[in-house]
């Protein structure tokens, strides 16, 4: 069986000769048809020598992994025989084009519609009894939940059907020429290593492992390496990415391994886990919007950054909130609490640029770090109020006051998905 590395070796003689024969041609060439095989060659010549630069690339980041992870380099090189380049992968991670314009109003609309929101009640009845468990037990709303893995895949049928290990190496070592090119490649190249890791230990292996394949099952890290994800190399019903499967997901069914692309069980505990984890605070509102007499001071606040920097106590000052909004009097929302400010774009009928803001408070931010969009966030929220969740504080103001443990539940327990609740509109 061939190796990496004489896949590398092959690849250059392929350009040497086809270097060659290029310019023997480009001597002999007297007619325009020439001149197009010509140029034909070259091009030919030009993938040759791409593809021989990207083994070359995928077999230094395996020299790198199992060295440092004194993993045993044929089993890795033997994953990663049949590694490729997707070209329209290098298409689907583009920025938008310079005439775009942000669409708060249609990208809500994507998500919180009649299809996704009948599915997401379908998929808590399902699980109820362990969403119910889990929000006991993380203080995360089963609504947040179910809402968050109903907007990445509607519950597991579009998780995508690109191959992982070819996604992250096309990124890694062929991203498009962006002003952050140099920075998102950095990023997959950690993330195609992490698959590395996250495979092994699937497939029994442990870290480091002394260089020694013993225990891992071949065929269970090829299968691994070889699972779909979608373009950006997400996976499974919540899309983790391989680096927060290894840090959040959990075993939630509990037979011993952590599958998001099968595992309802363990996709739900894996996304309570990562909001627990980043900071949810149980019992707590997400965002309130702002009032119509604080729009001009909203505007002049927002700038962009997912930070909590402003009071509320500030806002309300500014009239961009009002002092009953957001439990102020009975919930545990204090003139203290920081927030900031959400703006989110979009055009009306007539095409001219109009925004709606809201107040974005610290559970509003914990949504973010599971997709860095405030559009994200804000549809998590709203698809969550239209399954019922009530975006206000439980926990008293006195209690707060007297040092109260905040509360690790909203009543889960007592609560299922609403059957003909619709979606607020903005």
């Amino acid at each position: 069986m061939p190796t990496t590395q004489n896949r590398i070796h092959l690849n250059i003689r392929l350009l040497a000769s086809s270097i060659v024969l290029t310019i023997l041609l480009g001597a002999c060439s007297s007619t325009p048809q020439q001149s197009a095989a010509t140029q034909t060659i070259v091009n030919q010549t030009d993938e040759v020598a791409s593809e021989a630069l990207f083994s070359q690339n995928i077999h230094e980041l395996l020299v790198q992994v199992a060295q440092t992870q004194e993993l045993p380099l044929p089993t890795l090189e033997a994953g990663f025989l049949d590694v490729k380049t997707i070209p329209s992968i290098r298409k689907l991670v583009l920025p938008p084009s310079g005439t775009f314009k942000k669409n708060w109003l249609a990208y809500r609309k994507r998500f919180i519609e009649p299809v996704r929101l009948k599915a997401g009640k379908a998929f808590w009845e399902q699980n109820q009894l362990f969403l119910s468990q889990i929000e006991q037990e993380s203080g995360v709303p089963a609504e947040i939940i179910v809402a968050i893995i109903g907007i990445e895949t509607i519950y597991g049928r579009q998780t995508g059907n690109f191959r992982v290990k070819d996604v992250l190496s096309t990124l890694a070592f062929s991203y498009p020429e962006t002003p952050n090119k140099v920075s998102r490649e950095q990023l997959f190249r950690d993330q195609l290593k992490e698959l590395i890791l996250m495979c092994w230990s699937n497939a029994g292996g442990k870290l480091p492992a002394s260089n020694s394949a013993q225990g891992i099952s071949n065929s269970r890290f090829s299968a691994c390496l070889n699972q779909n994800g979608s373009y950006a190399g997400a996976i499974g019903l919540p899309q983790f990415m391989p680096s927060s499967i290894r840090s959040f997901a959990v075993d939630g069914d509990g037979d011993g391994r952590i599958d998001l692309r099968l595992s309802p069980q363990d996709a739900i505990a894996s996304v309570a886990n990562f909001m627990k984890k980043h900071g949810w605070e149980a019992g707590m509102p997400i965002s309130f919007p702002v009032q119509e007499s604080g729009v001009t001071e909203a505007k002049i606040l927002a700038d962009g950054e997912p930070q909590l920097k402003y009071t509320v106590e500030a806002l309300i000052g500014k009239g961009i909130l009002k002092p009953e909004q957001g439990d102020l009097q009975t919930g545990g929302v204090t003139p203290q609490s920081k927030a900031f400010i959400v703006d989110l774009p979009y055009p009306d009928a007539d095409g001219r640029d109009q925004v709606q803001y809201f107040v974005g408070l610290n559970n509003f931010l914990t949504i973010v770090q599971y997709n860095r969009s405030y559009f994200y966030a804000q549809s998590v929220a709203e698809f969550a109020e239209a399954l019922g969740y009530k975006n206000q504080s439980v926990v008293p103001v006195n209690s707060i006051a007297k040092g109260t443990k905040v509360p690790e539940t909203s009543g889960a327990k007592s609560r299922k998905p609403k059957a003909k609740k619709k979606a607020k509109s903005p």
